[in-house]
């Protein structure tokens, strides 16, 4: 069979240098799905920024939102890290998407040949090789292409078809801790919210406590008291408010957590699909 299962030139077809969404801004890229932490911090803190913004852009055209505003800044310090992580992870989440999007380009590149009697040898895998070199930028940068590269070095160079199947196995198994882990920080994250949350309810407790106490001191003063009760109220809503700000945004994040890991799971299962169909499929079993 001829060494070259291919009869096109090859050409260029997918850029990770160019296509990476860390990449094209100037930043160093995220190894596969995993995004830049640094970048995505200042993406997180910038948004926090114009949210805040908006607030009081909000307030400045409809003082009847001045309530919200309040639930945001009046109700201690916990709202402002709240906040910041929120929007942090959100941007973890917004590049690991983008991401995903280009390594899911790679499933339709014509990286193996589609003839049914192709067999995959030592000498083919080298062409193979070389046609994904050709047609990408750098292979390594790609689950699909990285996965089928290390296959394929291991039987041009050592020639032993038997283990490109389990190397394809434990590769895979590789890829899903990568992508597991992707996801630590923002699970750390989706962690400390809450946490912030409650904090911000003990000292709004402990606040209005405090108030309660003032209040029963104040005895039958009118103002005294109309004044304790007040700082009374503010306690509880600084208790109620941060939790609710803190529950709300953990179950954001945790909705767009479980979508992305449904779809990155999917694409993990189309590159084992592709791995098995035309890599281990294609094996010559013939001199094992």
């Amino acid at each position: 069979m001829d060494p070259n299962p291919f009869t096109s030139s090859p050409m260029l077809l997918l850029s990770w240098s160019r296509m990476d969404p860390e990449r094209r801004i100037g930043f160093a890229g995220g190894r596969f799905t995993s995004p830049n932490k640094f970048l995505s911090m200042l993406v997180g803190l910038a948004a926090t920024v114009v949210f805040y913004a908006a607030l009081y852009l909000a307030v400045s055209v409809a003082s009847s939102l001045q309530w919200l505003l309040d639930m945001f800044t009046q109700r201690g310090p916990c709202p402002y890290p709240t906040m910041f992580l929120f929007f942090w992870a959100l941007s973890m989440l917004f590049f690991k998407g983008w991401k995903l999007s280009l390594q899911k380009r790679a499933l339709t590149l014509p990286v193996m040949p589609q003839q049914p009697d192709f067999e995959l040898t030592p000498a083919t895998a080298r062409s193979l090789r070389e046609r994904m070199s050709a047609i990408v930028d750098d292979p390594r940068h790609f689950i699909l292409l990285n996965r089928i590269d290390l296959a394929l070095a291991n039987l041009h160079n050592i020639g032993h078809t038997a283990d490109v199947a389990a190397i394809l196995k434990i590769q895979a198994e590789n890829d899903e801790a990568q992508i597991s882990s992707s996801y630590a920080l923002t699970q750390g994250f989706l962690w400390a919210i809450p946490v912030l949350g409650f904090i911000g309810t003990v000292l709004g407790l402990g606040q209005a406590i405090g108030a309660f106490g003032a209040t029963l001191r104040a005895g039958g003063d009118m103002v005294a008291l109309r004044k304790s009760l007040e700082s009374v109220t503010a306690g509880l809503a600084t208790s109620f408010e941060t939790t609710l700000v803190a529950l709300v945004c953990a179950l954001i994040l945790q909705l767009m957590i479980s979508w992305l890991q449904t779809r990155e799971s999917e694409f993990l299962d189309a590159c084992n699909e592709i791995c098995h169909k035309n890599v281990a499929g294609k094996l010559r079993l013939t001199g094992l």
